[in-house]
């Protein structure tokens, strides 16, 4: 018994060093990043630029239908739901601040976060994983290219952005399913389209707006440098690249919900 106690509390040990290692690694890798993207931001800007815009694309503009897709889903099953529970009780008076809570400050940012994780995250981890097993980041560090400054700090500066037009517009898709589905199905609400964006409009202010920035840029950011981390930071094989990725995929995600926390703590403070 004892022994098979001190083999548990050994595993235990062990993985909480690797886990701080890890997390010591990638906020060194997050401090290197932010300093190449501020000081080196206008160098080489014809060739890193466009690249800027590229990841904006990929991680953005290619997402859209998806993420509309789930903006109406959320709009019809939470929204178009929430309001008929709400008028039930007679609550129609909590309808702006519960879609504020759950699309705004909640499901909205991170249903959009790991949208783009799964579909550019894990393109960004093959792919730089790929090119470090191959060589190629040797290749160009010995053309005198930083890799950080050509390969890191586009992918950071593109989520970050893709992150937070993709969850507005999420947010805005939402809002409006929700009342075609209570125009539809909920006749009997007596809700009309200026009451109802009235409501939602009362219940913002100005700390959400800035929040929800924040947060969704954050987002993209800890997706950017964790992919990026794993895909380059460490020599790979070709055969250790899908690891790295389902690595990258599970910190992103448990990163996202650490700052979300932190971010919870936050709304309750500026109230």
């Amino acid at each position: 018994m004892k022994t098979a106690t001190s083999s548990g509390v050994g595993v235990v040990g062990r993985w909480i060093i690797h886990s701080l290692d890890v997390l010591r690694e990638l906020a060194a890798f997050t401090v290197i990043t932010l300093t190449v993207s501020v000081t080196k931001f206008n160098a080489s800007r014809q060739v890193v630029h466009p690249l800027i815009f590229a990841q904006i694309w990929n991680a953005g503009l290619r997402l859209l239908p998806m993420v509309g897709f789930i903006g109406a889903a959320l709009g019809l099953v939470i929204v178009g739901q929430t309001v008929g529970v709400l008028a039930t009780f007679g609550a129609q008076g909590y309808i702006g601040t519960v879609m504020v809570t759950v699309l705004v400050r909640e499901l909205g940012p991170l249903l959009t976060a790991v949208i783009v994780l799964a579909r550019a995250g894990t393109v960004n981890v093959v792919e730089l994983g790929t090119m470090r097993a191959l060589g190629e980041i040797e290749a160009l560090e010995s053309l005198g290219i930083d890799p950080i400054h050509y390969l890191v700090m586009p992918r950071m500066i593109g989520l970050s952005v893709a992150v937070f037009c993709l969850a507005t517009y999420l947010v805005l898709i939402a809002i409006v399913c929700g009342y075609l589905f209570m125009f539809a199905f909920l006749q009997d609400v007596p809700l009309t389209l200026g009451q109802y964006l009235a409501q939602f409009n009362n219940a913002l202010h100005w700390e959400d707006f800035a929040l929800f920035a924040l947060k969704t840029a954050l987002f993209g950011c800890i997706i950017a440098v964790v992919n990026c981390y794993h895909g380059l930071a460490r020599p790979l094989r070709v055969e250790d690249v899908s690891q790295a990725t389902a690595r990258a995929v599970v910190e992103s995600v448990m990163g996202c919900v650490l700052l979300d926390a932190i971010f919870i703590v936050a709304y309750l403070f500026v109230k």
